[in-house]
């Protein structure tokens, strides 16, 4: 397995694409309310990542004969990772994830957030706040000459302590020139020796933590995944790179 390690000027192309990105889901996030449709949140981060100067990376990306039909994931409440935007309105309670790839200059910027539409349950309020933590504890645990397994180790032993699951099927993923490249980053403990972390790599950590069991089941849409049991789940993502000291986050607002 070939992880890049990227050059100054590469890095450079990273951390623009990253700022972006965050820009992007900035706004998005602003637009949520009680009301409001994922669709009109699709619509604003297509025009707010055109007016960046990008393009969506989601749009029309292909895996197995299926093509994602919009400009940003809005996962909402049940639903672990990839809801298609539509009619559906957003209601009080609910949380939605926005999950944002911008491509800027050929570079690549991957974040996402789980926001709370109006008064969150107690519930949501805790899945939420698990899932944002989770994210903190994985970056926290890069530091170069480690293996990627801290990162998933750090990430389950902290949701298991919470009384909350995570997500195994999906996980991060190398970035740069491509959306979704090598290697695979694991959110959960791994028995068999990863990589080892490396100065100048850059991939995504963003754990999916569920209120209820892990299982997962995929919805004949062929994209949306959703909790087996039907109970919350909320995700927050950064791309992050490698420093002599730990990790730099690419996609911070």
């Amino acid at each position: 397995m070939r992880i890049p390690r990227l050059n100054k000027k590469q890095i450079d192309g990273m951390r623009r694409a990253g700022a972006s990105a965050a820009r992007t889901l900035h706004a998005a996030c602003d637009l949520v309310a009680p009301g409001v449709t994922t669709q009109q949140i699709d619509d604003l981060v297509a025009a707010h990542t055109a007016s960046e100067g990008g393009t969506c990376a989601q749009y029309l990306y292909e895996v197995d004969d299926q093509v994602f039909p919009a400009h940003v994931c809005t996962s909402v409440n049940e639903v672990v990772c990839h809801g298609i935007p539509g009619p559906r309105i957003l209601r009080d309670g609910d949380i939605v994830n926005i999950d944002v790839t911008t491509n800027l200059d050929g570079w690549h910027g991957d974040t996402s957030r789980t926001v709370v539409v109006g008064k969150p349950t107690p519930e949501a309020a805790h899945v939420v706040q698990v899932a944002s933590r989770a994210l903190q504890v994985g970056i926290d645990a890069v530091r170069p000459g480690l293996r990627f397994n801290v990162i998933g180790e750090a990430i389950e032993a902290f949701v298991t302590s919470q009384g909350c699951t995570v997500v195994r099927e999906f996980g991060g993923h190398g970035i740069g020139r491509r959306m979704h490249q090598a290697p695979h980053v694991h959110h959960h403990k791994m028995m068999l020796p990863q990589p080892v972390l490396e100065v100048g790599m850059c991939f995504t950590i963003e754990p999916m933590v569920c209120l209820g069991g892990r299982r997962i089941r995929m919805l004949d849409d062929g994209w949306t995944v959703i909790t087996a049991d039907g109970k919350l789940t909320a995700q927050a993502e950064h791309t992050v790179l490698v420093t002599a000291d730990g990790a730099e986050i690419l996609t911070r607002a």
